[in-house]
């Protein structure tokens, strides 16, 4: 699986949001931890916050923080804000891909399955400990 970048952003974002508990944390902070674009991860944080994975708060001692517990906030859950989903296969392109181009697609089909099932199984808080 290829993530874009704004994709593996949030999911160091998170991560770190995850790490800080109730601590917030700035877009300052995370971009120099991990060497993004202050502006780019803006708008990541800003994603983050509309989707109800993160909180932000202004002023003087203002920050980012989880909305919801670290428990409870999946892999998964922030790669569906950042990465298309994948198309549905119609009933023509199943018939089509009779044979071995078929058996092909179910295999791809499968690897994409059991992948999303892995990021789907691990929460924020694993790892963040």
């Amino acid at each position: 699986m290829n993530l874009n970048k704004s994709t593996r952003y949030a999911l160091h974002a998170a991560v770190d949001l995850a790490l800080a508990g109730d601590a917030p944390v700035t877009t300052a902070q995370i971009a120099a931890r991990y060497g993004i674009p202050e502006n780019v991860l803006s708008k990541v944080l800003q994603q983050l916050v509309r989707s109800g994975i993160a909180q932000a708060s202004r002023g003087v001692g203002g920050g980012y923080r989880l909305a919801r517990p670290a428990t409870t906030v999946t892999v998964q859950d922030v790669i569906d804000l950042f990465e298309p989903a994948p198309a549905p296969v119609s009933d023509s392109a199943a018939a089509r891909d009779a044979g071995a181009a078929g058996r092909l697609r179910g295999l791809f089909d499968e690897v994409d399955e059991t992948v999303r099932a892995t990021f789907a199984s691990v929460t924020l808080a694993t790892l963040a400990s």
